[in-house]
């Protein structure tokens, strides 16, 4: 009950002060709440809170810190929070095949959310974004206490080359290239080249109009 009166008074707060705002509510600890039984409690914490909410909308997740849907419920929010969202989105994949890539992803720059992605070919591991993200910010830590800042990263064997770069204002790229034998140099020019037109559509202040072929150099270049 006394949760339950908080949400209402923020909400009234949100109806007097900031009436077009989003509203997310994350339903925590699913996991101590029997497998069976998850899905037909979340569904009734969801049309309470739909319910107090109203006349606003609300979107719940359920979540918890011992799997994936934290992360996904994160990673959902910042993605409706993304101005320009289709047209980066329809950017990015021209930008991933234009350069051949297995698969090219954009991370928000101070939590490694993942942000938007592209994806040429199935990748058997689902959960895989969430950890790229946790061992990037493990090394970034790892960096802040030596008194070095992370930039970029190179990883690559036999079977793939992989790039992490800043590349906006507030994004990092990492672009998984099939290749190893690709030159890293090829790879990194194309991301720099990249780099002012996702800012600009970052800013939203892009042309529809504009191609992001113009500023690449295509592999077979």
């Amino acid at each position: 009950e006394k949760d339950l009166h908080y949400y209402q008074s923020c909400l009234e707060a949100i109806l007097q002060n900031s009436a077009e705002a989003k509203i997310f509510c994350l339903v925590h600890k699913m996991d101590l709440v029997p497998e069976e039984q998850r899905e037909r409690i979340f569904r009734l914490r969801q049309e309470d809170l739909n319910r107090l909410s109203k006349p606003l909308e609300c979107v719940c997740f359920k979540t918890s810190i011992w799997d994936e849907t934290l992360y996904k419920a994160w990673s959902s929010i910042v993605y409706t929070l993304i101005p320009n969202v289709q047209q980066l989105e329809s950017n990015l994949e021209q930008f991933t095949n234009i350069i051949d890539a297995n698969e090219v992803l954009l991370f928000e720059r101070a939590t490694f959310l993942i942000i938007s992605h592209c994806q040429r070919k199935p990748h058997h591991d689902v959960h895989r974004f969430e950890k790229v993200s946790n061992i990037i910010k493990q090394f970034k830590l790892s960096c802040s206490k030596l008194a070095a800042q992370f930039q970029s990263m190179e990883v690559r064997n036999s079977n793939f080359a992989a790039f992490i770069d800043v590349f906006t204002p507030n994004t990092y790229i990492m672009v998984i290239m099939a290749d190893p034998t690709m030159p890293s140099a090829a790879t990194l020019i194309n991301i720099k080249n990249a780099r002012k037109h996702f800012e600009k559509l970052e800013s939203a202040k892009g042309s529809s109009s504009q191609s992001v072929g113009k500023a690449i150099v295509p592999r077979d270049s």
